[in-house]
């Protein structure tokens, strides 16, 4: 990591279905072993099961299932005098939807079914509803956050 330069972020080049880079780095996360083509496979046919199920736009119930399960704000460990304290800090917009696809992928691994494509588009959609594993865990991410505002004079 240099000192002085600033590196600069690498830009995702969108994927060839939606022409979407946030569907382009949802199967770079996905991606196990480097087999993208799978990755891809996987996740259109959750996106195809989505349209089936909901009758709506696709790439719409994706988007409001990621922004729904975004946080804005996350708890950070601070050593201070020997001591460590949980120290609320906002959350950078690429870093809240990484986090969001992270979870989103690691809760439709845990589901029950008997493809990952059902399985994350059951995610999904409980997710754009509001609901599922994916939400909770930003709520409790926000819960705790909140109670330890009391240590937020500690941010770095």
């Amino acid at each position: 990591m240099p000192r002085r330069a600033v590196i600069e972020k690498r830009v995702t080049v969108p994927d060839g279905v939606y022409n979407s880079t946030l569907v382009q780095r949802f199967v770079h996360r996905m991606m196990q072993r480097g087999k993208k083509s799978t990755a891809q496979r996987a996740l259109y046919d959750a996106l195809d099961l989505i349209k089936e199920r909901t009758k709506t736009e696709a790439l719409e119930t994706f988007n409001k299932a990621v922004k729904n399960v975004t946080p804005l704000v996350e708890v950070k460990a601070r050593r201070v005098g020997g001591s460590t304290y949980q120290v609320p800090v906002e959350v950078k917009q690429q870093r809240g939807v990484a986090l969001a696809t992270a979870w989103l992928i690691a809760n439709s691994r845990k589901r029950a079914g008997r493809s990952f494509a059902e399985r994350l588009s059951g995610e999904l959609i409980d997710a754009s509803n509001g609901t599922g594993a994916s939400v909770r865990k930003k709520d409790e991410t926000h819960k705790m956050a909140e109670a330890n505002k009391a240590f937020a004079h500690y941010r770095y």
